[in-house]
């Protein structure tokens, strides 16, 4: 035999009031939440596309454009020091002079005797034109002549490499000898260092080869002068690729004015690639989670949590790939606060 059961209505009626109260209880409870939840004050950039420069960086030590050791040739004492440390000299300009007064002497020798030569040639001559000599006593004087001149050219020559001057105009470094001093071939005086220009070698990935050129612009920074730029130009891009590291050697010539870059400096390296116009968000208004990005968009003065995709990066802005629509109101300032659906309050846009 089945039983039934049967509900009281004095149970269903219980159920419905209880049902009731607890939504009422659960509506005013929400109403008070949101009275009482603050709103958040952020700054809003309308998402927007803009021309984004796509940079090259690499790291390269700065070489003087042309560089020296300047040297004697002979081993003589000093008999003039004619330069100061530092100082800027023109090409030909005389740095210092050796003892050269047996040099000196002996070509006085040779144009004394190179003139008194000449003389007897040119009486030759007259004698000759008149058949009061022979022609082989004209020959013999003539060679002697020519070879009077060739002895004196030596002598100049080797008088010449007593005279230590500048290759080509430049700076001068430390001075390394006195006056006095003896001097043998090899011996550093100083230093000549050409620095209108400077150039610098560094290496960049085979994957950038064919968006480099000589004579692209480039732009290098170093940490001597925070917020200075020097710019140049691509010289030269080496015919190989390294195998190991898969990167090619590019050399590069930098405008050096005021000679503030010097040899050995660390020299940050900047080229063009390419531009693109893309979305561009500041990297401020990104929050990483785990391995993602998220941006926080404005709609209907709430916070919409939204996960977005980023590319390429450059300091202070990164671009957005995906996620986001061009004029979404997205928060830049204040992202710390928030929660998504939070309410907010523009404060700037």
């Amino acid at each position: 035999m089945k039983k039934t059961f049967y509900l009281s209505p004095v149970l269903i009626l219980l159920v419905l009031v209880t049902g009731l109260t607890v939504y009422l209880y659960s509506s005013e409870s929400q109403e008070q939440q949101a009275r009482t939840m603050p709103v958040i004050p952020v700054t809003v950039l309308p998402a927007s596309k803009q021309e984004f420069a796509v940079i090259i960086e690499a790291l390269g030590t700065a070489r003087a454009n042309e560089a020296v050791e300047i040297t004697a040739l002979e081993s003589e004492i000093v008999d003039r020091v004619a330069f100061d440390d530092g100082d800027l000299v023109e090409k030909g300009q005389l740095l210092v002079s050796l003892n050269n007064r047996e040099e000196r002497a002996r070509v006085n020798e040779l144009e004394v005797n190179l003139q008194e030569a000449k003389r007897q040639l040119m009486r030759y001559r007259d004698l000759a034109r008149e058949n009061a000599t022979s022609a082989q006593l004209l020959d013999a004087q003539d060679a002697r002549v020519d070879a009077l001149a060739a002895q004196l050219e030596v002598a100049n020559a080797q008088l010449a490499e007593l005279e230590i001057r500048a290759p080509f105009a430049g700076k001068l470094g430390i001075r390394r000898i006195s006056k006095g001093a003896l001097v043998r071939p090899g011996d550093v005086i100083t230093t000549l260092d050409d620095l209108e220009q400077v150039k610098v070698d560094f290496s960049i990935s085979e994957a950038h080869l064919p968006d480099v050129a000589t004579e692209q612009l480039v732009v290098a920074r170093t940490v001597a002068y925070p917020g200075q730029t020097f710019r140049g130009k691509i010289m030269s891009i080496d015919s190989r690729i390294d195998p190991v590291t898969r990167s090619v050697q590019v050399r590069a010539l930098i405008d050096n004015p005021g000679y503030k870059l010097r040899p050995g400096m660390l020299l940050q390296i900047n080229l063009q690639k390419q531009v693109l116009n893309t979305l561009v968000l500041p990297e401020g208004a990104l929050t990483p989670v785990q391995d993602k990005q998220f941006v926080y968009v404005v709609e209907d003065d709430k916070a919409r949590q939204v996960e977005v995709r980023v590319g390429r990066r450059k300091p202070g802005l990164a671009q957005i790939l995906s996620g986001i629509e061009e004029g979404d109101l997205v928060v830049v300032e204040g992202t710390l606060k928030l929660s998504d659906g939070v309410a907010v309050k523009v404060l700037e846009q």
